[in-house]
């Protein structure tokens, strides 16, 4: 994925709210609000402080010898007129005979404060709650998003990818993509407003107040804070990026070293593993300390400046002999702007973590590796005739040498067809185009003369079952597993489908019965148990046509001959294309290919093979004698 800008990353991430936007827009009307109400606190504060100061005699006997226009000015209402009307209706004095404001107007005019306060708890509630949410649905949304991405891979994207990175993509770099959002989504609609009631109170003061012009420069300077934030944000996206991408490599370390620890353990390389953990955890911290010092500047470089600013005011106002009342209205909008400044300064570092980590998610999220789908594709309901291959090649990378080449064979319905060869002559990957894991690289295969690139992926899969060598179990009881892609199935279908994979009787001699869990890949059951689930899984999909990849390579003979029992009643009424190393596993396919190499050099039946005395014959030998 190509890098991208903040401005880019920020937009896609909004557009990820557009299900969510009367939340949205409720939450940041809130915040508005919240910020909003503060400047009628600025406006009325210095109205509450005036009846508090001691007037200079002689500015008292100034006034008394005023004009009587003037009088009527100085006698204007401290609330304006909605200080008429109170007094009015509340029958009370606004004035003294000094002319400040009456303790019973003071103690009505106090009621605002709890009004003001009032409304903006009610605001900053709903704003932190509604923009809470959406950051926490925004980042649920994503990692549905990129999960079901992942799954519509194809098998060629997960064998370029490193299982451990993309379960830290998923888990780590969402935590902290959830964790910048939902912490500064609330400061982002508040402080704003907040600064914008303090900006407009701080510049009311100084016009009516008569401060110097040269204030305003004071005032203007504070905006160049951000220009060295901006600087350290970048160098926190930068260093964070690269710490992602280290606790992704630690975290695939982690999986690797987990799922062999047996290998681990044989060869006894514990410290060796434990050093180059240990090396790739020091180089996580050290990116991590890095982006953590270019934050930690922030907040005392905020400081610094604001300590500067309200200094040089300071000695300005005392320069000057400002009184109180003027001064408060700025010293307290000065002190509100102060932190959302310093919110929006840390906002900033932190939403360029949130860049780095999504854009990362990103690039799964626009990960395209997914086989073709082609529009006018058909479903498909029930199998026929029969399969065929005509001249299919394939190789897994532009530059890799061809895996298969040139296969041609038919497997007419309800017949077996057996693969037989060395490793790495071609008999898995001939059974992944078959079940369309892969696309072929020339040449066709067709299901009752249809390709397979024109039916619908998912009606296809209905049709194939796969048992592997590898059996894969989740970490689920045995009915889950049994059931795993039959989700109507019932626990009698389940008992059936197990009877007749000849893995009842191993499963009830538990006291848990169908109820165990199995523990992480089937840990907790024996080779030929898992391998029997498979085979009961596959039995109870019913599905008409059945791949078998090695299914019995790896058991002992008496297992093998369970599993074998298994798989003879998972084989009736069947078509089969069958992998096998142990030919007497394969004996009685009607047709036998052998591979070399990726090209088809011998086909026959068993006995056709043996008498040409070939490759299949040499096999034979081999494993008989």
């Amino acid at each position: 994925m190509p890098p991208t800008s903040s401005w880019q990353t920020y937009k896609r991430l909004i557009g990820f709210t557009r299900p969510y936007r009367w939340r949205l827009i409720v939450g940041v009307l809130c915040g508005m609000v919240a910020g909003g109400s503060l400047l009628g606190v600025f406006q009325y504060a210095p109205r509450l402080i005036e009846p508090f100061e001691q007037r200079p005699a002689a500015l008292v006997a100034e006034e008394a010898e005023a004009p009587a226009e003037k009088h009527e000015a100085l006698e204007v209402s401290p609330l304006g007129s909605l200080g008429d009307y109170l007094a009015e209706r509340f029958n009370i004095p606004q004035f003294r005979e000094d002319g400040t404001i009456s303790w019973q107007f003071m103690l009505l005019g106090l009621l605002g404060l709890p009004l003001f306060f009032a409304v903006r708890t009610v605001a900053v509630f709903l704003n932190s709650y509604y923009m809470h949410w959406i950051g926490s649905r925004l980042v649920l949304d994503l990692r549905n998003r990129i999960f079901m991405n992942l799954q519509d891979q194809s098998l060629a994207f997960f064998a370029k990818s490193n299982v451990g990175s993309l379960i830290s993509h998923i888990t780590n770099d969402a935590n902290i993509l959830e964790t910048v959002i939902v912490k500064n989504v609330t400061n982002l609609t508040q402080a704003p407003m907040v600064l914008l009631a303090a900006g407009f109170a701080i510049v009311h003061t100084v016009i009516v107040s008569d401060f110097p012009a040269w204030f305003f420069g004071l005032v203007l300077f504070v905006p160049l804070v951000f220009i060295p934030i901006i600087v350290l944000g970048r160098r926190v996206r930068h260093h964070t990026e690269k710490a992602l991408q280290g606790i992704g490599r630690l975290v695939s370390r982690m999986q690797e070293n987990l799922t062999g620890i047996r290998v681990v353990k044989a060869f006894h390389t514990e410290d060796q593993e434990y050093d180059h953990f240990k090396a790739m955890n020091r180089q996580y911290f050290r990116n991590i300390v890095r982006a953590f010092r270019a934050q930690l500047w922030v907040p005392p470089f905020i400081e610094f400046l604001g300590v500067i600013v309200a200094c040089i005011g300071l000695v300005v106002c005392f320069a000057l002999g400002i009184r109180l009342s003027s001064l408060a209205p700025l010293g307290l909008a000065m002190y509100v702007a102060y932190e959302p400044v310093k919110q929006l300064a840390k906002m900033n570092v932190s939403l360029q973590r949130s860049v780095a980590a999504a854009n990362r998610l990103f690039a799964l999220m626009d990960a395209d590796l997914k086989l073709p789908v082609d529009p006018q594709a058909v479903a498909r309901t029930e199998f026929r005739d029969c399969i065929r291959f005509e001249n299919v090649s394939f190789a897994y990378g532009p530059q890799d040498p061809p895996a298969v080449e040139d296969i041609c064979f038919e497997l007419p319905r309800g017949r077996t067809i057996a693969f037989v060869g060395e490793t790495g002559s071609g008999k898995t990957t001939v059974a992944n185009l078959l079940a369309r894991f892969y696309d072929p690289s020339s040449g066709r295969i067709l299901l009752d003369g249809l390709d397979l690139r024109k039916i619908e992926i998912a009606s296809l899969r209905r049709l194939i079952g796969v048992v592997t060598q590898e059996t894969i179990l989740f970490n689920e009881t045995i009915a889950d597993n049994i059931a795993y892609g039959s989700p109507e199935a019932t626990i009698e279908d389940i008992v059936r489908a197990a009877k007749q994979a000849n893995a009842h009787d191993f499963i009830i001699a538990t006291p848990e019965g169908y109820n165990r869990v199995v523990g992480d890949k089937g840990f907790v059951l024996s080779g030929g148990q898992r391998q029997r689930i498979a085979i009961a899984r596959a039995i109870l999909r019913n599905p008409p046509i059945l791949i078998l990849d090695e299914a019995t390579s790896a058991l002992d003979t008496a297992t093998e001959q369970l599993v074998q029992e298994a798989l003879l009643h998972l084989m009736e009424n069947r078509t089969v294309f069958a992998i096998a190393h142990r030919l007497s596993t394969i004996k009685h396919a009607e047709q036998i290919c052998v591979l070399d190499q990726g090209r088809i050099i011998e086909r026959g039946t068993h006995d056709e093979l043996y008498r040409q005395c070939g490759v299949y014959h040499r096999l034979c030998d081999i494993q008989f004698s």
